[in-house]
Formats: C-alpha cells, structure tokens, sequence
C-alpha cells in the first residue's frame, strides 16, 4: 500500500534467521571439550530469536498498550540451538482485532522458525497467576523486556513479584528440587544423566540463582561473592562447571536435531566422537572408552554443582533466617574444632580440613553420635569442598 514500507515475505526472513542460526550452531559444533565461550553463542542465538520477534511484532502493527516479554529460560538472555522460546504477551483487554493480530503474530513465529510457546495474560491475570503458581513465579523473575514501554514494564514487574515472599519461595523451589531429584534417583551418577535435570544439572544452579534472586542477593554468580554467599574459588567453580553443562546440552541438541538433554548410552558415544576424544590402550588393550572419558568429567561436574548446591543453598537459608555464627566464647563445643550451632555440626574455621586432613573422618563419626546435630553445616561443607584436592 502506498505510503507502507514493503514487507519482506515471512519465507525470507525464515532464510535468513535459519542461515544465522546454523553459523552460530556450527562455531558450538567446533568447540572442543572444557572450553570456554559457549555462553557467548547462547547470548547470539537469544539475541537473533530477538531481532526476528521484534521484526514480526512490527509487522502486526500493535498498539502501545500491547507489550513482549521474554520470560524462563528465555527470559535470560541465552537459548539452547532447539530450547523453546517463551515469551508472555502482555495486553489491557482483548477484542477481536488484537486477537486477530495475535494469531496471525503466533503464526507468523512458526512459520519463520521460531519454537515459541507463548501466553497472553493482562495485568490482572498475571498477578492471580504468579500468586499461585510458584512455577509462574518463577518464570516472570526471569523475564526482560523484548516490545514494552520500559515504565510499564518495570510497573508488571513490580505487581507481579509484589507477593514473592523470600523465604516461603525458597522453601518452596527446594523442596520442588527436592521431589525432581527423587524423579533422578537421587543420585548425579546415573548411568544416563539428564544434563539439566537430574541432580548435580544445569537445574540445580538455576534454583540457587532463583532464591539468590529473590532474597535481593543477585542474580549473577558475582553477585553472591559481593553478598557473601559465595567465595571466589566457588564462584570460579560454578562458572567452569556450569559451561561444561551448557556445552554438552548444546551439543545433544546439536546432534539430536531436536531438544534432547539426556545423556543416553547412544549419545554418549556420538558426542565422544564429536569433541574427538580417543579411546585409552593400555598394554594393547582397551583400557577407557571415548565414552567413559566424557562421562568422568560429567560427573565430576555434576558432583561438584551438588556440593556447592548444598553450601550456597545453607548460606542463603541461614541468611534468610538472619542467621550468626556464634562467638567462640558462646559455642557449644562438642569436641576439640567442632561445635554445634542451629542443629548443624560446625567446624571452628573453613581450612580445617587443609590443615589436619585426619580430622575429616572424625567429622563424619561425630556427626554420626551426635543426635542433636541433624546436618553439615554450610562451613563445614565449605571445609569438606575445599579439601577435596588436598
């Protein structure tokens, strides 16, 4: 129509988004085992599913009082090669011609080779929502503004997360990582691992993030060295074994075509190849499969996300509770370095074990005839963590 810019055709903008994406998809391909910048790609492939919604979005003509934002795993800012792209419409009312534009938005995602899964909601009905569904909740902490005015933005963020209650969500995402580790076994040494799920997974640094978030501490891992969850080294951990994790769900997705982040046997053996591990010969015999290489260093990751879970999920609860250790003179000592404190066995400082490596069976047999204390406590995790090379 005279006085409208033409519209590119929806095939071509598929075309060009398809191109991108398999360039990026390509450089994660390449990238060897433990290397670093695969958060980079991930940002890249976010920020290309951005660029096409805000292209699409454009085309629909939207009013002011219609805004995207992008929520979950979306929301931020990094998106696995097959990862569904979630994204929340936020509307004032709803009549037929904006149901209208909406369908043919929705439609047009598809066809231009976006997963998305989409809602629509008013403001009101994302309140109700949040209020009682902690899964929402969630999701909505995540989110970053794609088409909104940033004040009414900032205004949906404020309402929604109005009810968010520190401790009460805290309790509940632990206890819901709690049941999805009973789904896993219980265990970060399953024979076939979800990458994201099963305990030790991308998931259980995502929930640290989401409590961390929510009792105002950050919501970077730098965030919880500056409020004192965190240590440096521990800090330097999550990040390395959090883009261990990261690759290797990248890379199934790679070779799956699809969403896939389980490590299943048949996996196993094709991302060996791809990151072109050999296998070991010992005395002309065959003494680890390519496939056991990358599962040892899985789950040395997986071992360690479980650790550090269980420390920095300690510090936030006790920082949540306003929680102290005691004075030394206020301790209640159960023998020589150990003490007692809000029924946890403490230890009297975190290199203890560095010092007098001996002590770290002593712990266990302590904490095993001592009724009263029915945990470790975050320090002495800490403790037992950074003993493990010593």
């Amino acid at each position: 129509m005279p006085g409208h810019p033409i519209q590119s055709p929806v095939g071509d903008l598929k075309a060009q988004y398809l191109q991108n994406k398999a360039s990026i998809i390509d450089a994660i391909a390449q990238m060897p085992l433990r290397a670093k910048g695969i958060r980079r790609h991930l940002k890249q492939l976010a920020h290309l599913a951005d660029e096409l919604l805000r292209t699409l979005w454009a085309r629909q003509g939207f009013g002011p009082d219609v805004g995207l934002i992008a929520v979950g795993g979306f929301g931020r800012g990094e998106l696995l090669p097959y990862s569904d792209i979630d994204v929340l419409i936020l509307i004032a009312d709803m009549d037929e011609t904006l149901k209208g534009q909406l369908e043919r938005f929705i439609g047009e995602c598809w066809d231009a080779g976006l997963d998305i899964g989409s809602s629509v909601r008013t403001l009101a009905e994302c309140e109700t929502e949040a209020q009682s569904d902690v899964t929402v909740r969630t999701a909505m902490l995540e989110s970053r503004p794609l088409v909104i005015a940033p004040d009414t933005y900032a205004h949906w963020r404020q309402r929604t997360l109005a009810h968010l209650e520190p401790k009460t969500f805290f309790t509940a995402k632990v206890l819901e990582m709690r049941q999805r580790h009973q789904r896993f076994e219980n265990t970060p040494y399953a024979l076939e691992p979800n990458c994201k799920e099963s305990p030790g997974g991308l998931r259980d640094l995502q929930v640290l993030l989401w409590v961390a978030h929510a009792a105002g501490l950050g919501d970077r891992w730098d965030a919880l060295e500056t409020s004192g969850m965190a240590t440096a080294h521990e800090v330097k951990q999550l990040r390395s074994n959090e883009a261990l994790l990261l690759l290797l769900r990248a890379r199934l997705h790679i070779a799956a075509r699809r969403r896939e982040d389980r490590l299943v046997f048949d996996m196993q053996q094709q991302l060996a190849a791809s990151f072109g591990l050999n296998a070991e010969i010992n005395n002309g015999r065959l003494a680890k499969r390519p496939s056991e290489t990358l599962m040892r260093t899985y789950y040395w990751a997986a071992k360690a996300v479980t650790q550090l879970n269980q420390i920095l999920l300690l510090n936030i609860e006790n920082k949540l509770k306003g929680l102290k250790l005691p004075l030394p003179e206020e301790r209640q000592v159960i023998h020589g370095a150990f003490f007692e404190h809000d029924g946890m066995l403490e230890v009297s400082h975190e290199t203890l074990f560095l010092e007098q490596p001996e002590r770290i069976l002593e712990t266990f047999w302590l904490f095993q005839n001592q009724p009263s204390c029915h945990g470790l406590s975050a320090r002495t995790l800490r403790a037992l963590y950074n003993a493990r090379s010593a």
